[in-house]
């Protein structure tokens, strides 16, 4: 059994990137990782564009000029401005070449004929260069860097329609147990609904993981080893929950074993989560956890998810902070634990039912405490670590 800290570090240096790059429409690359670096096609602004709703100036050193005409965004306009003269313009159109600059119209007193100006105008104002923002040939965004929406529009600004991205992994969810059914269905004596796969594919998705497949399986030998057998040829990643403690119809090590995946470690001094099981054949990556809802939902905040980011080419941890505690809370023998709890401002209050069995308290959570192996107890106004969750 390993600690934690080394859990994570194996995890992390187990994890590659993926090789597998696509190139997807642009109104697609939200949360996806660019695989290279991208080059402006194109100047931006491509053309000396006003900043302000205006006029334009054939010269700066006069205050009285001569109305000649106007230009709106989007006109395919050059006209010829000299000295003494002033054209109508507007914010985003093209600043005639011959302008020395554009004053803004709050800052002018106008006729039909003739504006002047409450002060003078300064040489360039409120024109936007040729350029200005990335020029043709310039790196605009390079490779590795995470698209947001910004990024999305900013890509669109330069004309492009489809970028390079790394392939997030196709990701198979396998729930064992007998006794588990689907939601909406009559428990039986012995019977619990199964939960584990919904909550896994809900935390996937929120976290932008789109390609989620989720199988139920019973426990019995033959169909688990198929069934994971299977699922690793299909998928880049497969998370199982339940059967991989040492009971008697607990067959997942066994079957994981017999398949062949290489095992990085079994069992982490942790609560909830003791007996996780994270291992690897050749590319695809392997992670199977505890049956308890509690524990499958620590372990995947706490491995999975930075795995699963690392994969997507993602430099992303999550957030650790330092919280002044508000509860009590004594901590029973020497393994690490990781508390469901909520913080408001610089405080957190560790939440009662902690049992790894049970999810009341992990849907009212919006943190994790993380005590480590030699701390025994927390007192009001104790520092905590804690981990936000996504």
């Amino acid at each position: 059994m390993i600690s934690v800290e080394k859990a994570l570090e194996l995890t992390d240096t187990s994890i590659q990137k993926t090789n597998s790059i696509i190139t997807i429409p642009i109104s697609n690359a939200l949360d996806h990782v660019l695989a290279n670096d991208i080059a402006s096609p194109i100047d931006m602004p491509p053309f000396r564009q006003s900043a302000m709703d205006g006029y334009a100036l054939g010269s700066i050193e006069e205050k009285e000029f001569e109305y000649i005409g106007e230009i709106k965004a989007g006109d395919d306009l050059d006209p010829s401005i000299r000295k003494g003269q002033a054209i109508r313009i507007f914010t985003g159109a093209p600043v005639p070449s011959g302008a020395k600059s554009v004053i803004m119209q709050e800052k002018v007193n106008a006729t039909r004929e003739r504006i002047l100006l409450q002060e003078h105008a300064i040489d360039n104002a409120n024109i936007r260069p040729i350029g200005e923002q990335i020029k043709k040939g310039q790196i605009a965004l390079p490779k590795e860097t995470y698209i947001t929406a910004s990024g999305v529009g900013y890509l669109a600004t330069l004309g492009l329609t489809h970028v390079d991205v790394y392939k997030k992994p196709s990701i198979a969810i396998i729930a064992t147990g007998n006794e588990l059914i689907p939601p909406g269905q009559s428990l039986k004596h012995g019977e619990i609904y199964e939960s584990n796969s919904i909550m896994l594919a809900s935390a996937l998705n929120k976290n932008k993981f789109a390609d989620v497949s989720c199988y139920k399986v019973e426990d019995e030998y033959s169909i688990v080893h198929s069934l994971i057998e299977s699922t690793i040829e299909q998928y880049d990643v497969v998370l199982i929950t339940g059967g991989i403690s040492v009971g008697d119809y607990d067959f997942v090590g066994k079957a994981l074993t017999a398949i062949g995946v290489e095992e990085i470690f079994y069992k982490v001094k942790q609560k909830p989560g003791k007996p996780l099981f994270f291992g690897k054949k050749q590319e695809k990556t392997i992670f199977a956890l505890p049956g308890n809802p509690g524990s499958a939902l620590s372990c995947f905040y706490m491995y999975v998810l930075p795995a699963l980011f690392k994969i997507s080419g993602k430099k992303h941890t999550l957030n650790r902070i330092t919280s002044i505690s508000t509860s009590e809370y004594s901590k029973k023998g020497q393994r690490s634990e990781f508390l469901k709890a909520v913080v408001e401002g610089n405080e957190v209050t560790i939440l009662d039912g902690q049992a790894s069995s049970m999810l009341r308290s992990f849907a009212l959570a919006n943190a994790l405490v993380y005590l480590p192996e030699d701390t025994t107890e927390v007192k009001i106004g104790d520092a905590l670590q804690v981990i936000l969750l996504p």
